[in-house]
């Protein structure tokens, strides 16, 4: 498989691009897509086996199931990144090795019950929160040492939404390719 082939394997909905003006259509909407996924990834996986969890979204890619665990990983960590520029001066968060992560036991997992469980009521949370963010909060920035630049709410309720409607490409893309490449 050549390079670009693979890199539409890897970003099948394309690479985040920031607006350069952001709206508060586009942040409601980006909210939305926060708020459904849960319901999106159950949907997609409800009726997988085992082995069909254990499919992979492209050649040394993660199996769904990875993805799966992945998400609640990834997305616990920005509830904490918002919460942490909400009350703070411009905090510095701690970036994790999410590729470590996934091989943990609980990433691995074949069962995927509490980590729907989870993501249900995590981005029931963080859904509420984003919905009761003032004109104020929107600026709010983190800094992130692995990429070493700011990072504002707004911007950053755009890069969550992105990585949701990314990883239910790549589930959708591991099912109808059925882990073969």
């Amino acid at each position: 498989m050549n390079k670009e082939n693979l890199q539409k394997l890897k970003f099948p909905i394309g690479e985040f691009k920031k607006p350069e003006h952001i709206n508060d259509s586009q942040i409601s909407g980006w909210i939305a897509d926060i708020e459904r996924f849960p319901k999106s990834v159950n949907q997609l996986t409800k009726n997988l086996s085992i082995n069909e969890l254990n499919w992979q979204y492209r050649p040394e890619g993660w199996s769904i199931k990875q993805v799966v665990h992945h998400c609640a990983d990834s997305h616990m960590n920005s509830m904490i990144r918002f919460k942490l520029a909400l009350t703070e001066e411009t905090p510095t968060i701690r970036p994790y090795y999410e590729a470590k992560w996934a091989n943990l036991v609980d990433g691995t997992d074949d069962n995927l019950d509490d980590t729907l469980s989870l993501l249900k009521g995590l981005h029931a949370k963080l859904g509420k929160l984003l919905r009761h963010l003032s004109p104020i909060d929107l600026p709010k920035e983190f800094v992130h040492p692995e990429h070493g630049k700011h990072f504002r709410i707004d911007e950053t309720i755009g890069v969550y939404a992105w990585h949701c409607n990314h990883h239910l490409a790549h589930i959708k893309q591991a099912i109808d390719y059925k882990g073969q490449f």
